[in-house]
């Protein structure tokens, strides 16, 4: 069932949104070559901790860290570990704050040190591509209309989007309904409506789609080992507007592409 938001609530998940974007912004100063996974994510715990919020990551269904960190051809889901990031390497930061009740929910891509144009242009097409499902994420539309509008997007600069894993409603749960997928019909799926809170997350290969997950229960990689970028904002369904209530701003103002 979907649970609708007052207004009230709406800005209380704006201002764990906020928290989350400046742990991302921390977490970005240190996203170069030869840092340790397990760094960020022990930054990212202690800024979220600082200022009086949770990671809502840990301790989900067991999961052990803050962050979700998937480096090359993980998509998502991967583990802060001793793995020293390397110049080549693309590393998707995912993060949840628990605050006042409410969670919120965005991830980013990034290169590290010198990446191939290739793997560069699957990342800005990725992000465009979350840009362009918002424009759908309207009072009115449907959920299909967000999925549509990226599958569209990506498939037609030659990318795959990955089936497996989706949106999701955001609130006093990490994941609540309704189910928001990266493919679509248009006028499909839930109906969007004022006080609805979801994030929308394009998860974007450069080969196939075709996912596995590794025996750790929770990695999930692309089967053709080839890289994948993933991008996410929490936003917010009113009559007359749409609000991205996660920035990147902070991360952007560490770390340019």
């Amino acid at each position: 069932m979907i649970q609708f938001k007052s207004e009230e609530e709406i800005e209380i998940i704006k201002e764990s949104a906020l928290i989350l974007g400046k742990a991302h912004g921390e977490v970005a100063k240190h996203v170069k070559e030869g840092v340790k996974t397990s760094f960020l994510d022990k930054i990212a715990e202690e800024y979220i901790r600082d200022n009086k919020a949770i990671p809502s990551f840990k301790g989900y269904n067991g999961f052990p860290a803050s962050l979700c960190i998937s480096v090359n051809e993980v998509v998502v889901h991967g583990f802060p570990s001793q793995y020293q990031l390397k110049d080549g390497d693309i590393i998707s930061i995912d993060c949840g704050v628990f605050h006042q009740g409410f969670h919120s929910d965005s991830a980013y891509t990034y290169p590290v040190g010198e990446v191939s144009p290739k793997t560069i242009a699957l990342l800005k097409a990725t992000k465009e591509s979350l840009y362009l499902g918002i424009e759908k994420a309207v009072f009115g539309n449907r959920v299909g209309d967000i999925g549509n509008a990226i599958q569209k997007f990506v498939e037609a600069k030659g990318y795959t989007v990955v089936r497996e894993l989706v949106g999701h409603g955001v609130g006093k749960q990490l994941h609540e309904s309704p189910e928001v997928p990266n493919w679509g019909k248009r006028g499909s799926g839930a109906k969007l409506k004022a006080g609805m809170v979801i994030a929308i997350e394009p998860m974007v290969n450069l080969g196939t789609r075709n996912v596995v997950q590794e025996r750790d229960g929770w990695t999930i990689r692309t089967a053709d080992r080839k890289p994948s970028a993933h991008y996410e904002h929490t936003v917010a369904i009113l009559e007359d507007r749409t609000e991205i209530l996660t920035t990147h701003r902070f991360i952007e103002e560490n770390y340019k592409f």
